[in-house]
């Protein structure tokens, strides 16, 4: 199976109706939908979504209709509104899910100790405590166990267990889980501690896809950012091979060809720096990025070029988190578990 049938295969099993007594999940920062997406491809059933950001939100509610928003500060949310949302009761969740945001710890970033972001974890924490779900999964920047930031995640982990889990994380990249992007995080997998079972995490998948096969018969799409050639930054471009930046403007990256794309971030492409596609003078449509972070080509965006970047560089890939959800249902949620009362 090539990646774009790989691709086409997973959003058929988004789009598949839910089996009887399917798993459940709720997604905490749930962003436009990346982790959520993964999780319907796995055969989840999706009960409540939670997020402030108004496009985020817009985008989300266009992919997944049927799914239940709670549009505002996660900190205003009770544990009593979220069941009442989500139609459940206390213990009745599988999987918990979300993405605190992460720019506090980000080796991208300033990494500041007391970024308020940074505290987002406790809002996952409380909601945990209450809901008492059979399991969770939080993913975050590999930079939280790396040098000063390592005190913070040793927090965040004692507070997990704290809630009455059974906790393990370990540092998984994207690349391996079927996504054309080196994309390295932190992901959190408990138990909770009257359930059988150990968290673990899913194995490598195998070779990692390359831009080339990730670009495949990608459809037109005119978005893309073309240069003049009668610009320097054109002729320069010109001398730059595949995978590597531009001498003077190191901020723009042309894509390497046979290896996977670097990680897709926030403030690429119309921030700090540019993707250039690997053989044009050009950057990325979005309908390239997209395939690069395991969206697909069905998937919609809204909003203006820097918002629609900004989504999918927030985003968990969703061939990523489909690895994990597939997993922790096959590992964790076992079915006497899953259909318990």
């Amino acid at each position: 199976m090539t990646y774009v049938e790989l691709l086409d295969a997973a959003w058929r099993d988004h789009l598949a109706p839910r089996e009887p007594g399917a798993p459940t999940v709720i997604s905490l920062f749930a962003g436009c939908g990346g982790s959520s997406l993964g999780y319907s491809m796995a055969g989840f059933r999706e009960l409540l979504a939670v997020e402030w950001d108004d496009n985020a939100v817009a985008t989300f509610c266009l992919n997944f209709p049927e799914v239940p928003v709670y549009h505002g500060d996660i900190a205003a949310l009770s544990v009593e509104d979220a069941c009442g949302l989500a139609g459940m009761t206390v213990g009745a969740l599988d999987v918990l899910d979300g993405s605190p945001p992460c720019q506090g710890f980000s080796m991208a970033g300033k990494r500041d100790m007391d970024d308020d972001r940074n505290q987002l974890f406790r809002e996952f924490t409380r909601l945990l405590a209450g809901l008492q779900p059979r399991a969770f999964v939080m993913e975050n920047v590999s930079g939280m166990v790396k040098g000063k930031m390592r005190l913070i995640f040793v927090d965040i982990l004692r507070e997990l267990k704290a809630c009455g889990y059974r906790v393990s994380a370990r540092l998984l990249n994207a690349m391996y889980f079927g996504v054309p992007q080196s994309r390295q995080r932190l992901i959190f997998v408990g138990v909770r501690e009257d359930l059988d079972g150990e968290p673990s995490h899913p194995r490598a998948a195998g070779r990692a896809v390359t831009v080339r096969q990730a670009l495949l018969n990608v459809p037109e799409d005119p978005t893309a950012f073309h240069v003049k050639p009668e610009t320097n930054i054109y002729q320069d471009m010109l001398k730059v091979a595949p995978g590597q930046s531009q001498p003077r403007h190191h901020s723009h990256l042309r894509l390497p060809m046979d290896k996977p794309s670097p990680a897709v971030l926030a403030d690429a492409g119309f921030g700090h720096y540019h993707y250039w596609h690997p053989l044009e003078q050009r950057t990325l449509t979005f309908l390239e990025l997209m395939r690069i972070a395991s969206f697909g080509d069905h998937f919609r965006l809204t909003g203006g070029p820097g918002q629609r970047w900004q989504r999918i560089g927030n985003s968990v890939p969703p061939l990523f988190m489909r690895a994990i959800a597939q997993h922790v249902r096959e590992t964790i949620l076992t079915p006497e578990l899953a259909l318990a009362p």
